[in-house]
């Protein structure tokens, strides 16, 4: 629609320079009768004729209202019925009322013009709704250790448990937010658990030994979702002892952990592929080579990659490598007073133990310290790290005593994974060694066969019975 400005320069050559109406029109690419109607407006009312003025009805409908309305409302029905579905029910309440039809096109413009919001809630589950339109406040940790995140993922690929099945292994990672930075995480079997979370804490918080992941310290707030672990005693204990804010996302919305999910995206496209056993999308569960990795193997494996690419790389939503951003400004992290402070608050407690004579007995094992003699007979806690059974920590009226270790595995690292494998083992030879005793046993019991003739033999048939001698009368 041509513009104030653009009328007035097909008429100014004709006003101004006394070029003929035709000639000017013809030059613009205006109409002769167009090019006449502006000019007498112009002479009639002057600029202001040439501002065309909208359509009284520009933006609504010529359908009447009550069409409109039905329209509307059939096309918000569940199921989403198809747009000539709509036209014809229109057509007939139309014909009903005396009313002229829209055309489809008109119908179809109208359910166009419907609030995409609207429709959504009116198709789909409210979480669909939630999801793509609902206002949602970002949050940006100000500072390294700011907040944390903690979640976990079931892991795309296989490991070879201690019986030797193929298992789909866990991870849980803990995230700082403002960094990006991985602070701990653990690798294990079977569902999440408090156990499990308290382990990665454990790991993030302390220092740690490798000079490329420097990330350690007390968080103000730890982030998680609504899980059975997270909302357990023993973590909201713990946070409230480490003086550090435990906050739940609302069940079932995880909104604001969308930093952990892109962390586990970058684990499930970069490292599991690399890895045997690796599961891929859409191969219904099957990896696509045999696993051979044990849960050990697969935890160096992670922390590898974590600590030597994830970490030293540049993020690209911070522009800085995690490891950098979280070290920047020089600051200290606040830190609890001891490593034992620390695993008095985090480790597994067991169920209370006595000190015997021989020392602690625990998981089949004996652990011994020279510190337990004054305490033989008494009862004492015992907290340990699963993954390391070599040693545990014994605790007297909630008081740090001693570490205990278990002599014949103390040169070693062994895990309970590993513990249960030998335990595994033994079961199975000595199951191996009853079925065989048992066979033998059967078939010394069984009873034996009777001897047939031999082979070519005559039978001899069994003689016949002799018949009585007394005669019988039929009057007797």
């Amino acid at each position: 629609m041509p513009s104030l400005e653009e009328r007035l320069a097909v008429l100014s050559p004709h006003l101004h320079d006394a070029v003929p109406l035709t000639v000017a029109a013809k030059a613009a690419g205006v109409s002769t009768r167009t090019a006449r109607r502006w000019l007498a407006g112009y002479r009639a009312e002057g600029a202001a004729a040439l501002v065309r003025s909208g359509r009284a009805d520009n933006g609504g409908w010529r359908i009447p209202a009550e069409l409109v309305e039905l329209i509307e409302g059939l096309a918000l029905r569940r199921p989403p019925p198809q747009i000539a579905q709509v036209h014809r029910k229109v057509v007939e309440v139309a014909a009903e009322r005396g009313l002229r039809a829209p055309s489809y096109n008109s119908v179809r413009r109208v359910i166009g013009r419907l609030d995409r919001g609207l429709v959504a809630l009116a198709h789909h589950d409210p979480d669909v709704y939630r999801d793509e339109f609902e206002l949602v406040l970002r949050r940006e940790a100000a500072y390294a250790n700011d907040v944390w995140q903690a979640d976990h993922t079931e892991l795309d690929v296989q490991v070879l448990d201690e019986s030797g099945r193929a298992v789909r292994p866990w991870l849980t990672v803990i995230l700082d937010d403002n960094s990006r930075a991985v602070a701990g995480f653990t690798v294990f079997l079977g569902n999440p658990t408090a156990v499990q979370t308290a382990l990665a804490l454990r790991q993030a918080i302390w220092r740690k030994t490798d000079p490329r992941w420097p990330v350690c310290g007390i968080p103000a707030t730890l982030y998680s979702d609504h899980g059975a672990d997270f909302t357990s005693t023993h973590i909201s204990q713990v946070c409230a002892d480490l003086r550090m804010q435990l906050i739940h996302s609302t069940p079932g919305v995880p909104r604001g952990r969308g930093k952990g999910e892109r962390f586990f995206g970058s684990v499930t496209t970069e490292l599991l592929p690399t890895l045997a056993g690796h599961i891929p999308p859409g191969n219904h569960g099957r990896p696509v080579t045999p696993p051979v990795l044990t849960l050990t193997q697969l935890d160096e494996a992670v922390g590898e990659w974590i600590v030597g690419t994830y970490m030293q790389r540049r993020h690209p939503e911070t522009g800085q490598p995690p490891a950098e951003r979280w070290t920047a400004g020089g600051w200290l992290p606040r830190m609890p007073e001891s490593l034992e402070a620390l695993n008095l608050l985090l480790l597994t407690v067991s169920t209370p133990r006595k000190v015997q004579r021989d020392g602690i007995h625990l998981h089949g094992l004996r652990y011994f310290a020279t510190t337990l003699a004054p305490y033989v007979g008494e009862a004492v806690a015992i907290r340990y790290d699963p993954r390391d059974l070599a040693e545990i920590r014994v605790y007297h009226r909630d008081e740090y005593l001693c570490r205990a270790v278990a002599p014949d595995i103390a040169a070693a690292t062994i895990s309970m994974h590993d513990l249960q494998a030998a335990r595994n083992e033994r079961r199975r030879e000595l199951r191996e060694h009853l079925t065989a005793r048992r066979s033998l046993a059967e078939m010394l019991n069984a009873p034996r066969p009777i001897a047939g003739p031999p082979a070519g033999a005559k039978t001899v048939a069994p003689p016949a019975p002799a018949k009585p001698r007394l005669k019988m009368y039929r009057e007797d």
